[in-house]
């Protein structure tokens, strides 16, 4: 009989382990928690500074400190009377700039607020006051400020608005401010739920969700580190993703762990052995997964764009905490916890393998293995022409961009201040563009800008400054049209145009939202297909072949252009005005990146099983053995981007939209039935050039 002495110090020391594991962990959550205050403070929502510095707006907006005393974003206050058609009196609104900028002041604490004079509009029915906040002072607060402040300082009959470039970043503010709270109580909320419908046990959903939630934390802490150092820019949108990815993924990553655990316990006597087994068999797919999603977030460090490279490092910084919390922290709590966490149906060992299983068996995963593996043709011609069907969807795409007004879905008082102005005075009055010119072709380049139809006025934009600042002028053009509309961007292509060729530069809010849209534009045409390439040369790697990873790939990209057509076609049901560029890429990215995860666990089993048994048969015994975990983790995933529904952002609204709509057809239609039916059509083909079994093995179940 074996001597046995020398196991006792290994056992005491994996018995150790697992609990320095865990409260090496809990110390991260512990001071990764409190950062999640921080997270907001290091964020900024300025769409100008998400512009690279060679966009011409960028180089424009760098020059205005030098002609204008504030570089702060102005707010417009318009004030109508609160009866359709009645005149507002300019002469009762006199002392109302001084009492503005006085309330603004003390609120900030800060002095230094202009604000102009009542301007009546032509019709005598509206009243403008343009404010404009000292630097010191955050526009949303500013915003904020006015707001109270005219409730109570306004004349009986009178209302306001605050809109102007302040009002809408306010209004974006006000609308992100979920983020913190609301955003991650839905999601955690929705998480829970399905994970106790899946697991059936009051105290394993709680540890997996205890472990995302340590994920999250750390990658928190991480990410407001790196903000704080300059390295990584976070917005709100950036924000919300992060949340909802890192709690996705660290719950998807659970799922599988747990359910190779299960297996493994029904093999072993003690939780150590099952324990060491299972991160064998999940270590490998995981982090297959887990670098893959990397991978394809860090394509986006290649935009031009702030918040699209921005969320590149910060994602993967969450993906990465979610493998390594998976795979350490969650094994730490289970073994310590031992069998009774799957209380009331405690595994136990047993002879009776898992994965013995095969197609034509007990089980919804046994009989759809049977299905495909009975009429794979005619199945995967079915799924294909049911997706093509979807993907008719994109024909009523519109992703050429929103204006800024409609960023905010609901309801927004910068757009309806927007709407009176619009009405009552030239609508560019209060957000002009700027026209940096050379001082020797000013007068040439005026004429020329004056001369162009959608132009009201053109004049001096140094508000008080010099006029004159290293041989250039600064001119300020009002447009005929809101600074915001489609048709203020046409105007601004046909001022570069015209003044282009003496050197001058266009800037201001309208080319500003113009070179967003173009250069998120450009993105998409140079990222879509890196992540492409890089996808497919990862997956090759992992599954030793050519050929499999172009039937995945080709799979994927199917689905997602399924749920991109659905998506676009319910986005025009309700109404939607269009797209940001970005939701396309973004969505993309997500989806590509994700729904390849399910068919890395997919198929590195089948893979495994086709080593042993042959591919037809592995691939049985692998749907077999993965359906029910893969389908738990992408109802997970897809639940938890729906959570981004209850952000008023209409950017967000449409990614939560298109992400969970492509994570269920790619759960439930193409890796339950195309990519099988596909694998069984051909065969060892699919493994090329790779060999498909041990030698000696037959192919059948």
């Amino acid at each position: 009989m074996p001597d046995t002495r020398p196991a006792r110090p290994r056992s005491s020391w994996w018995r150790l382990l697992p609990a320095l594991v865990i409260l090496l962990w809990l110390g991260v959550a512990a001071v990764g928690g409190p950062k999640f205050g921080e997270i907001s403070e290091v964020a900024t929502n300025d769409q100008s500074s998400f512009l690279p510095e060679s966009a011409e707006s960028t180089k424009v907006s760098a020059r205005l400190e030098d002609f204008q005393d504030s570089g702060s974003a102005p707010a417009i206050v318009v004030v109508t009377a609160d009866v359709d058609g009645r005149p507002v009196d300019p002469t009762s609104l006199e002392d109302l700039p001084d009492r503005l900028s006085a309330a603004v002041d003390r609120a900030a604490g800060v002095t230094g607020t202009e604000a102009s004079p009542p301007v009546p509009s032509d019709d005598g029915e509206a009243v403008q006051v343009i404010v404009l906040p000292p630097e010191a002072a955050a526009p949303a607060d500013a915003v904020d400020t006015l707001r109270g402040s005219l409730d109570s300082e306004l004349p009986a009959g009178l209302q306001a608005q605050v809109t102007g470039p302040a009002g809408f970043s306010a209004d974006l503010s006000e609308a992100f401010a979920g983020i913190d709270g609301l955003l991650l109580l839905v999601a955690v909320a929705a998480v829970l739920v399905i994970l106790v419908l899946v697991y059936r046990s009051p105290f394993l959903p709680l540890i997996v969700l205890l472990s995302s939630m340590v994920a999250l934390c750390a990658a928190v802490l991480v990410n407001v580190a790196l903000a704080r150092s300059g390295i990584v820019m976070i917005n709100g949108q950036i924000q919300g993703i992060l949340f909802i990815l890192v709690i996705g993924a660290a719950t998807d990553y659970g799922l599988l762990y747990t359910a190779r655990y299960r297996e493994e316990l029904g093999r072993h006597d003690g939780t150590w052995g099952a324990t060491a087994a299972a991160l064998r068999g999940t270590w490998q797919p995981v982090l297959a997964s887990a670098a893959t999603v990397i991978a394809g977030l860090l394509c986006l460090l290649l935009s031009d764009l702030a918040s699209n490279a921005g969320l590149g490092p910060v994602a993967a910084v969450g993906i990465a905490a979610a493998f390594c919390t998976s795979l350490t922290f969650l094994p730490a709590v289970l073994a310590v916890a031992g069998r009774r966490v799957f209380w009331p149906r405690v595994p136990r060992p047993s002879a009776a393998r898992p994965q013995e299983l095969v197609a034509g068996g007990d089980g919804i995963w046994g009989r759809v293995a049977a299905l495909v593996g009975h009429a794979p043709r005619r199945i995967a011609a079915g799924v294909g022409l049911l997706l093509l069907a979807g993907c008719a969807g994109l024909a009523t795409l519109d992703a050429d961009g929103v204006p800024t007004s409609d960023y905010v879905i609901g309801q927004s008082d910068a757009r309806d201040g927007q709407a009176v102005l619009d009405r009552h005075f030239p609508a560019g009055a209060g957000a002009p563009t700027y026209v940096l010119t050379p001082a020797a072709s000013r007068d040439a380049v005026e004429t020329r800008v004056d001369a162009l139809d959608g132009v009201q006025s053109v004049g001096d934009g140094q508000a008080g400054g010099p006029s004159v600042v290293d041989g250039e002028v600064l001119l300020e053009v009002t447009l005929t049209d809101s600074p915001y509309s489609d048709a203020a961007e046409d105007t601004v292509r046909e001022i570069r145009d015209e003044v282009g060729q003496y050197g001058a530069l266009v800037g201001g809010t309208t080319a500003t939202e113009l070179d967003t849209k173009e250069t998120s534009v450009a993105d998409r045409t140079v990222i879509i297909p890196v992540v492409l390439l890089v996808i497919t040369l990862m997956l090759a790697l992992l599954l030793r072949a050519v050929v499999a990873p172009l039937v995945l790939l080709a799979t994927t990209v199917l689905s997602f252009g399924t749920a991109l057509g659905i998506g676009a076609a319910i986005f025009a049901l309700v109404g939607f005005s269009g797209s940001d560029p970005s939701v396309p890429l973004y969505a993309f990215v997500f989806l590509v990146a994700l729904a390849i995860d399910y068919n890395i666990f997919l198929m590195t089993r089948v893979r495994e099983e086709s080593m042993v048994h042959g591919t037809a048969a592995g691939v049985s015994r692998g749907l077999v053995s993965t359906g029910g975990v893969i389908t738990s983790a992408g109802i997970v995933l897809a639940a938890t981007f729906a959570a981004l529904l209850v952000i008023p952002i209409q950017f967000l609204v449409q990614l939560a939209v298109i992400i969970s709509l492509g994570v269920l057809i790619d759960t439930f239609l193409v890796r339950s039935f195309l990519v099988p039916a596909v694998t069984h059509i051909l065969g060892d083909r699919i493994w090329w050039p790779g060999r498909t079994r041990k030698t000696g093995h037959a192919d059948t179940p």
